[in-house]
């Protein structure tokens, strides 16, 4: 299979996006809005979740390649657009994410353990076992599962940001989805309902290059992503998504917009998946190295840990001490994810009706009948019906 052109290069292209922070990370720019900005406490804070995703999908990545859980999707190079933005929603919002913003559960205050324990799938899985791993949800953070049928997530976030209004609530929702996905129904039918009731809702696009292998550039004909806000009547803004400081800036200025009741708007935050789309794809196969490695260059974790020294922050809060501490942290969660169970077998039919009918209780007696008269490792097998 040929591989495709490189497209996109550090090259920001022939539209504008806002930047705050210098390439190299040390200092600010002339020309950024000073207004918005995120708080030194709140800058560690963002550093911090950066680091956690990149120690833990290094980490999943390598468990799944072992077979000991079965599927990673990565956040690494956009972990600056993912938790620079995710930083600016308080603890009433809510998340709806798509594949690579799971890291904010922990962000919001998930524990590593809940978090690693979904990957595994096991008898502490809040999702007892039943969704993809990656695929987070958080109820106690506000952060619900999503569907790898990407695009709708986000009537939901609209649904749910109209109750909200409806409730006279003041929060907001978070309606992240990739590049890819804004050629879905269901962003369509999102931006145009949010906009028509003015939902309290922003509207995330992570643009990372390539859905799968399809490139941004032949995802859509608008000069940008931001630039399709217009269309729908809402604000939209291009930023520059390996700046942590530009996106949580404009993430901000969007919450407070959608919490004063003007309505949703759309942060369009430019970035770049470095690795594959997923732990099953091989994207050697349709973009070249030479992309690679020009985005490589400009990987949003040292740029903002560069910031953080300079403003003298890395030294006084022993940053240098950070990945230690978190990757002991998730070698932990990951001994103890592997000493849990699988999920019960009559957890099965919990979830299903707030009372499960006769015939599906009769069904998980049943099974529980055979396993303990056969065993597990048979029913597993499928040596008998259940």
């Amino acid at each position: 299979m040929a591989v495709a052109p490189s497209i996109r290069l550090a090259d920001p292209g022939n539209y504008p996006l806002r930047k705050v922070l210098r390439e190299d990370g040390k200092g600010l720019l002339k020309s950024a809005g000073k207004e918005h900005l995120p708080s030194n406490e709140k800058l560690l804070e963002i550093y911090r979740a950066m680091l956690t995703t990149r120690i833990l999908d290094d980490r999943m990545l390598k468990l799944q390649r072992q077979g000991r859980v079965g599927f990673v999707g990565l956040a690494t190079g956009q972990e600056a657009a993912i938790h620079g933005s995710a930083a600016a929603f308080g603890p009433d919002d809510w998340i709806f994410s798509a594949l690579r913003e799971g890291g904010v559960t922990i962000q919001r205050g998930m524990s590593m353990n809940d978090y690693i324990a979904h990957m595994f799938g096991n008898d502490e899985d809040s999702a007892k076992g039943r969704q993809m791993p990656n695929h987070f949800q958080c109820k106690e953070v506000n952060f619900p599962s999503w569907s790898s049928v990407l695009g709708t997530q986000l009537p939901h976030a609209v649904g749910v940001a109209m109750a909200m209004k409806i409730r006279k609530q003041p929060s907001v929702c978070a309606a992240y989805t990739g590049d890819g996905a804004t050629s879905s129904n269901g962003f369509h039918s999102a931006m145009n309902m949010a906009a028509v009731n003015k939902a309290p809702v922003v509207f995330v696009i992570v643009d990372n290059g390539w859905a799968i292998s399809v490139p941004s550039s032949k995802q859509t004909a608008s000069e940008s992503y931001g630039a399709k806000a217009k269309a729908y009547g809402m604000p939209g803004v291009n930023v520059d998504g390996n700046d942590a400081l530009a996106s949580y800036q404009a993430a901000a200025e969007a919450i407070e917009r959608a919490r004063n009741g003007e309505g949703p708007s759309l942060v369009a935050l430019r970035t770049y998946r470095i690795g594959g789309h997923s732990s099953s794809d091989d994207p050697s196969k349709y973009r070249n190295e030479h992309e690679v490695s020009e985005w490589g260059k400009r990987d949003p974790l040292p740029r903002l840990g560069a910031y953080l020294k300079s403003m003298g922050l890395y030294k006084k809060e022993n940053i240098g001490d950070w990945e230690q501490q978190i990757t002991d942290q998730v070698a932990a969660a990951v001994n103890h994810a592997e000493a849990v169970g699988p999920p019960k077998l009559e957890t099965l039919v919990e979830d299903v009706y707030a009372n499960p009918p006769q015939h599906l209780r009769k069904q998980v007696i049943e099974a529980l009948r055979l396993v303990a008269e056969k065993g597990a490792a048979d029913a597993v097998a499928g040596k008998f019906p259940l």
